[in-house]
C-alpha cells in the first residue's frame, strides 16, 4: 500500500493523468455534440479536410510523418483530428521559440571556419569536405584540424575519463544531459562537482525534464543551488496538453574549461554503467573531444543555457586563451540538430555518409524506425554492392519501439542490408561509420524523434585515429550478434505481418 501510495503521488503520474482528463472532457464534448449528428459530421469533415490540407501543402515537413497523420485523421476522424490538433508540430511558446530559433545566429557570431582547413579537406577527399560544408553551412559548426578525439566503446570505460577530467577543471564545468538519475555514477559525479563549486568553478547543470521526471524531484535546482551549482531545466513537464511535449532536449554535453568535452549516448544513470542491468547487458559509447572543437560543444551548451532565461552573456569570455598543442591529424566537427530550424541535421549527415560510402556502412542505433528517404538510402547502398550492416538491441528497453525496429527488418535484408541483434543486451550506441575514415558519433538513433523532433547533437570524424577506434568496436561487437535474415523475417505468421505493417504506417508518430 505504502509503494502504491508513493507511485500515485508521483509527479509523472499526476502530470499524466491531468492530461489525460483534459484529452477525455475534449472527447467527451465531442462525442456529447453527436446529438447533432448532421452538423457536427459536417463540421468534422470540413476540419478534417482543412487539416489534411494543410499537412499536404505546409511546405515542410517529413512525408513519411504527414502520411501517417492523413491515415490517422481518415480512419478515425475524431479521435485522429483532436490529437493532431493538440499534439502535432513542433510548438514551443512565442518567447521561447524566438530564442531557441536565435541559437544558430548566436553560433554563426561565436564560431568561425578557418577557410584553409576547409580547403585542405576539399583536396583530401570530396565526399568529406562536401558533407564538412553542408555541417557548418546548415548548422553553423566549423570543422578543425587541430583536434582530436578518444573513441570510448562502453559507458564504463567514458565514465572513468569523465572523472578524471572533472577533477582537472580549473574554470568551468557544463553539464546537459536528457537523464540525470540519482545513484552510484550520478554521487560519484556530484561529489566533484559540489568540491569544484565550493574551490570556485562555474559548475552548471542543465537536464530535460521529461527525461528526468521520475529519476529527480521536481526540486532538484533548488538542492543542487545549496550545493553551490546553477541549474536549468529544458522544457518543464506540465499538465498541460500541448504539442510542446513534441521537443526535448536530447543531448549529452560534459564540458570542462572549453577544451575537454564529452558526447554519446551516455545518460548519466546507473544502467549506461551497467551498475543497474534492466535489459541485460548495456552497450553504449561515447566520444571525448580536445582542442579548439571543444569550444564549439561549449558554444552548443552556452546558448541553450542562455536562451532559456533570455540571458545574453558574452561568449567570448567563456573561451580559452590557450587550446594547448595537440597531435591531431584527421578532422572533428562537432555539431548539433534543433527542430525548430526546419532542416534535418542529423538525417542528412547519415545519409550522406550512407551515400557516399564505397566499400562499407556499419550503424548501431538503438531503435530503427526509418522514414522513406532513409530507407531508400540503405536498400539502394546495399543494392549497389556496398556492405551495410546495422546492429540493433536483442534485448528491447521498449517492446512496442522494438516491435516497429522490427518492422523495417524484411524491407531492407530484401535488399541486402545485414542485420545485427545484439544478443547480450541492449545497444544504446548511435553511431554511423563509412569505409573506416568517416564516422559519426553522438546522441542521435534512426527515428523520427531524434531525427525530427529532438534537440540533438554529434561529432563528425574524418581520417582521425578514434574512426579506427570506432571500426575495431564494430568488428568485436559483430560476433556478440545474432543476425537476422531475409528468410527469417519471411517466416512469420500472418498477424505480425500485418502488425508489422500496421507499425510502419504510425511509427512516424511513435
Amino acid at each position: 500500500m505504502r509503494n502504491l501510495t508513493k507511485l500515485l503521488f508521483q509527479r509523472v503520474v499526476i502530470v499524466s493523468l491531468a492530461i489525460l482528463v483534459q484529452v477525455g472532457v475534449i472527447l467527451s464534448g465531442v462525442l456529447w455534440l453527436q446529438e447533432y449528428e448532421k452538423w457536427l459530421n459536417v463540421t468534422l469533415s470540413v476540419l478534417s479536410w482543412l487539416a489534411i490540407f494543410y499537412i499536404i501543402t505546409t511546405g515542410r515537413g517529413n512525408p513519411s510523418y504527414k502520411i501517417a497523420w492523413i491515415v490517422l485523421i481518415f480512419a478515425f476522424p475524431v479521435v485522429g483530428l483532436t490529437i493532431y490538433l493538440l499534439f502535432a508540430g513542433n510548438r514551443s511558446s512565442r518567447p521561447v521559440w524566438r530564442r531557441l530559433s536565435g541559437l544558430r545566429t548566436q553560433t554563426q557570431l561565436a564560431l568561425r571556419q578557418d577557410k584553409t582547413v576547409m580547403q585542405s579537406l576539399s583536396q583530401e577527399d570530396a565526399a568529406a569536405h562536401n558533407l564538412a560544408r553542408y555541417l557548418h553551412g546548415s548548422a553553423g559548426y566549423p570543422i578543425y584540424h587541430n583536434s582530436d578525439a578518444v573513441y570510448f566503446p562502453s559507458g564504463e570505460a567514458c565514465f572513468r575519463r569523465m572523472l578524471e577530467e572533472l577533477e582537472q577543471a580549473e574554470h568551468y564545468i557544463f553539464l546537459e544531459y536528457f537523464i540525470i538519475a540519482r545513484g552510484q555514477m550520478w554521487d560519484s559525479i556530484l561529489k566533484i562537482l559540489a568540491r569544484k563549486a565550493a574551490q570556485g568553478v562555474d559548475v552548471r547543470v542543465l537536464y530535460d525534464d521529461f527525461g528526468c521526471i521520475t529519476r529527480l524531484p521536481a526540486n532538484y535546482c533548488k538542492q543542487l543551488a545549496e550545493l553551490g551549482i546553477q541549474a536549468r531545466v529544458f522544457n518543464p513537464f506540465v499538465p498541460i496538453v500541448s504539442g510542446r511535449l513534441n521537443n526535448r532536449d536530447h543531448r549529452k554535453l560534459l564540458i570542462v574549461d572549453g577544451k575537454r568535452a564529452f558526447t554519446g549516448g551516455i545518460n548519466l544513470a546507473d544502467e549506461y554503467i551497467n551498475k543497474t542491468s534492466p535489459h541485460g547487458h548495456w552497450k553504449d559509447c561515447g566520444i571525448l573531444v580536445r582542442g579548439e572543437a571543444a569550444w564549439s560543444m561549449t558554444v552548443m551548451f552556452l546558448t541553450m543555457w542562455d536562451c532559456l532565461k533570455a540571458e545574453e552573456e558574452e561568449l567570448a569570455a567563456f573561451r580559452p586563451l590557450d587550446f594547448g598543442k595537440l597531435a591531431g591529424c584527421g578532422y572533428v566537427q562537432p555539431f548539433s540538430d534543433s527542430p525548430l530550424d526546419y532542416e534535418d541535421v542529423g538525417a542528412t549527415t547519415f545519409q550522406s555518409l550512407i551515400q557516399s560510402a564505397h566499400d562499407h556502412v556499419w550503424i548501431m542505433t538503438p531503435y530503427l524506425i526509418l522514414d522513406d528517404k532513409m530507407t531508400s538510402a540503405l536498400c539502394i547502398a546495399a543494392k549497389t554492392g556496398v556492405d551495410v550492416r546495422i546492429i540493433t538491441p536483442g534485448t528491447p528497453d521498449k517492446w512496442y519501439v522494438h516491435a516497429v525496429t522490427r518492422a523495417n527488418y524484411e524491407v531492407l535484408t530484401e535488399a541486402g542490408v545485414r542485420i545485427f541483434e545484439y544478443r547480450p543486451g541492449f545497444i544504446h550506441s548511435k553511431i554511423c561509420m563509412a569505409d573506416d575514415c568517416r564516422a559519426v558519433v553522438g546522441t542521435v538513433n534512426m527515428d523520427f524523434r531524434s531525427l525530427y523532433l529532438h534537440f540533438e547533437d554529434a561529432v563528425y570524424l574524418y581520417d582521425d585515429p578514434s574512426v579506427a577506434q570506432v571500426s575495431a568496436d564494430f568488428r568485436v561487437t559483430f560476433p556478440d550478434c545474432r543476425e537476422i535474415t531475409y528468410q527469417r523475417c519471411k517466416h512469420v505468421h500472418l498477424y505480425q505481418r500485418l502488425g508489422r505493417s500496421l507499425l510502419r504506417i504510425f511509427a512516424p508518430l511513435m
